[in-house]
């Protein structure tokens, strides 16, 4: 592929609800610009984009794929986005390296709650875009009625710049509102005039007026002659358009027929002709040395910076970083600065991703993305720049995993080969959290969704060759006590030479604050337990407090004092006195009301206002208390509670079913509180075998 400058390069996500027609779309570019003969299928599993063998398994995308295409003198990096909810992290990090995005609209289903979120996040990133209304040749399918759909949901912004023209219910052609031209759909793209029928003629001119008001308003020139009635050449109507299209003011809707090509070469068109070139962008870092901001916009003139937007690390074709040039030219065999790692990397190829295929290139001029090979320390979020000019772009934010799921490794021999391919998978998705819960004995895999993380467990074992097993994770109970009570317990053992002797007296009361385990006090008098033995009564404190005697939960917030005892001159030892103090301890704490204490999480929920009653009947039910309600964006509603962290397994699939989608939450630990008494119940006799049995459950 040739070295293309700033001025000739797009780079564009395409996104959309899973199954409009992305990756289909995405094919249709690679086989109109010639890089494919024939269109691949989701289907056969031979699209460039889905080359994951999960992908291919299961016929969506999971991971955003570059395709670079050749199309009129011009280099487009179309980033092919998944759709489906638990992979929107890829989304994310595709809109932190694109400039435009086209959002698919599924001509047949209309405005899902894909294409919903995918405005969202363009509306985050301050992404101009494009909305493409594919599967037009569907008879179901309806172009117009999408537009109004759009329109409310979006106001004027939303214009049509096709208009269907159709002999009988079929769509032959479109008459387009800046051209004013009729064009007929022929085979393999290609277009050819025709005359626009009188009855899409009066709705032309009616969607052209109103496009022409918002032309006007770009400059104040234009706002004259619009007001003496002079009309715009469609150059000037297209350079105005183009300004509205990149501040957000106007939002261009195109339709076509995917699998046939027809109105994917007037999308490619727009996309030239609208999204801005880099070198026309801004973007800024920090100069790490001199703490003064640096203005890379994508100026081959200044020094060489690149940020990693995305990495891929496959047994198959190895680790690759996937960088977006902010500025200079980066070429083979330079030495770049990883200012986040404090490391040098040295570039030995520069490569160009389209899908799985390496293609090599001599160099990457600003505004471009390629791809790295081999970086030791780099990762997701670092830049690269030089070592006398150390840059650092603000890495893309991404959604935070919420739903867990405890993990085993079915063979004890691979634990830590799972480490190791976890470790690989976080790289590459930075939605993934492995984390290791030694307090409860357990470890817990974080993802997106169900499908999230069923998707791991299956590449684990079919990309790693590990097999784990995926069960509901522990809840971190604790065990504390309400009364005071008043304990003594002896440990006396006899076997023939020195015995064991042990003998304390104790009070426990509830300490007043559940920050610490315990707090341990003595006041003996007169040597009845000798100094040397106050520190093995503490250890075991500390030993007894790792597992209650309730339901062998940790115990918190109790008070230990040990007031009285006696000793045997020969056969007392640290030993017997910290078996004496565990003996007490256990009944110490069930003669003080033993209570258990469950976690309660802070909860936000931020649905569409139709769904508020039925989110809060669903915490209620989940012992869930609503403590307010924020409106957020326009038609959104945050609804704070807090909630017990049991009421929040499986959370994400129910809200996802309520709301059609539409909801996220997300949530954080704020205390441990007293467990109703049935809760209490059901704990105590299901950890019975717990109090005498170590084993894992």
């Amino acid at each position: 592929m040739n070295v293309y400058t700033g001025d000739k390069i797009r780079n564009v996500a395409i996104m959309g609800h899973g199954g409009s027609g992305k990756t289909t779309l995405t094919e249709a570019f690679a086989l109109l610009s010639g890089v494919t003969t024939r269109m691949g299928k989701t289907t056969d599993g031979n699209t460039i984009s889905d080359y994951d063998k999960e992908e291919q398994k299961r016929q969506f995308s999971i991971g955003t794929s570059v395709i670079p295409i050749e199309w009129e003198g011009n280099k487009i990096n179309f980033l092919d986005t998944p759709g489906d909810f638990d992979f929107v992290g890829e989304v994310e990090e595709a809109a932190g390296a694109a400039a435009g995005a086209v959002i698919v609209v599924s001509g047949k289903a209309g405005v899902e709650v894909g294409a919903e979120k995918a405005w969202e996040i363009c509306e985050k990133n301050k992404l101009p875009r494009i909305i493409y209304v594919s599967n037009m040749d569907d008879p179901n399918a309806n172009y117009m009625q999408i537009v109004e759909d759009l329109t409310a949901k979006y106001g004027n912004k939303i214009a049509p710049f096709m208009l269907p023209i159709k002999e009988g219910d079929r769509i032959t052609g479109y008459a387009g509102l800046i051209s004013e031209a009729g064009h007929k759909f022929e085979a393999n793209g290609k277009l050819s005039d025709m005359a626009i029928p009188d009855d899409v003629k009066a709705d032309l001119e009616s969607r052209r007026d109103t496009l022409m008001e918002t032309v006007a308003e770009t400059s104040e020139d234009f706002m004259e002659r619009y007001f003496a009635g002079e009309t715009f050449t469609p150059d000037e109507v297209r350079e105005a358009v183009k300004q509205n299209i990149n501040d957000d003011s106007i939002v261009p809707v195109l339709f076509g027929s995917t699998l046939t090509c027809q109105g994917v070469t007037v999308l490619l068109g727009d996309v030239i002709n609208y999204f801005a070139s880099p070198n026309t962008r801004k973007i800024s870092g920090t100069n790490m040395k001199t703490n003064e901001t640096f203005e890379a916009n994508y100026d081959t003139s200044k020094e060489k910076s690149a940020y990693v937007w995305k990495t891929i690390v496959d047994p198959f074709i190895g680790k690759y970083s996937l960088i977006k040039v902010c500025s200079g030219v980066l070429k083979s065999d330079d030495t770049l600065f990883n200012y986040d790692k404090n490391a040098e990397e040295r570039i030995s190829k520069l490569y160009i991703l389209r899908g799985n295929k390496p293609i090599e290139v001599s160099e990457l001029q600003a505004g471009d993305i390629g791809a790295i090979p081999k970086l030791t320390s780099t990762a997701t979020g670092d830049t690269l720049s030089t070592k006398a000019c150390p840059i650092k772009y603000e890495p893309t934010e991404v959604s935070k995993p919420y739903t867990c799921m405890r993990y085993n490794a079915k063979n004890k021999a691979d634990i830590d080969k799972i480490s190791g391919a976890l470790q690989k998978m976080m790289q590459e998705d930075q939605t993934i959290k492995n984390v290791n819960d030694a307090e409860n004995r357990q470890t817990l895999i974080y993802g997106m969704g169900d499908k999230h993380l069923e998707i791991i467990q299956s590449k684990l074992l079919n990309v790693y060759k590990c097999d784990i097993e995926l069960m509901e994770p522990k809840v971190a109970y604790r065990e504390t006590i309400r009364k005071n009570s008043d304990v003594e317990s002896k440990y006396k053992k006899q076997s023939g030479g020195h015995g064991q002797y042990g003998h304390v007296k104790m009070k426990f009361e509830p300490l007043g604050t559940m920050d610490k385990a315990y707090e341990f006090e003595q006041i003996v008098v007169g040597g009845a337990v000798p100094k040397n033995y106050f520190p093995a009564v503490e250890k075991g404190l500390a030993d007894s407090v790792q597992k209650g005697p309730l339901a062998a939960y940790p115990v918190v917030g109790i008070k230990a004092i040990l007031y009285d005892g006696s000793y045997h001159p020969v056969d007392s030892s640290e030993q017997a006195f910290k078996m004496a103090t565990i003996q007490a301890f256990k009944k110490g704490i069930m003669d003080a009301s033993p209570v258990l204490l469950e976690p309660i999480a802070s909860l936000k929920v931020t649905v569409p206002d139709d769904f508020t009653g039925d989110v809060m009947g669903d915490l209620n039910k989940r012992r869930g208390r609503v403590l307010g309600m924020n409106p957020t964006t326009p038609g959104k509603t945050c609804i704070e509670a807090e909630i017990p962290m049991t009421g929040l397994y499986g959370y994400c699939t129910i809200l996802r079913s309520m709301t059609g989608g539409r909801g996220n939450y997300e949530y954080e630990f704020v205390r441990y509180e007293q467990a109703p008494q049935d809760v209490q119940e059901k704990e105590v006799a299901a950890r019975a075998s717990k109090l005498t049995d170590d084993a894992e459950d």
